[in-house]
């Protein structure tokens, strides 16, 4: 087992992903993916929410919400590994275009493969967003 495979090695991973998402660094976040990485996000039409395969479109996919919500930030309560799963818990806040604020607590599901991630599932409380 490599250090990158170990409970240690991917609490750290996680924190390198986390710290890349609130630098909106891109080529960070997506250097802690497989080339086949899964992204079922928050929301969207299907139970999982909207299924997004491989690099390119979960690159898009955070590239998009930089955009809309410039100051977008998660704050990271605790990241929980078990084996070739973890958990983390965070707190998401930004503005949205409308200038009205996001604040809502949220947990990704995470599936790694060797020493990085192969499957991110976003779960977010549905919180109506306070008006401007």
């Amino acid at each position: 087992m490599t250090e990158a495979t170990t409970e240690a090695g991917r609490r750290t991973l996680l924190e390198h992903l986390f710290a890349a998402f609130n630098r909106h660094d891109v080529d960070g976040v997506m250097a802690c993916f497989t080339p086949g990485v899964v992204f079922d996000t928050a929301s969207g039409p299907e139970a999982h929410g909207r299924r997004l395969t491989g690099q390119d479109a979960v690159r898009a996919a955070f590239v998009g919400v930089w955009t809309e919500m410039p100051d977008v930030a998660w704050a990271v309560a605790d990241h929980t590994i078990a084996g070739d799963r973890a958990t983390s818990e965070w707190l998401f806040t930004g503005t949205r275009p409308d200038g009205r604020r996001i604040e809502v607590d949220g947990v990704d599901l995470f599936t790694f493969e060797g020493d990085l991630i192969a499957r991110k599932s976003a779960f977010r409380k549905d919180r109506p967003v306070p008006a401007a």
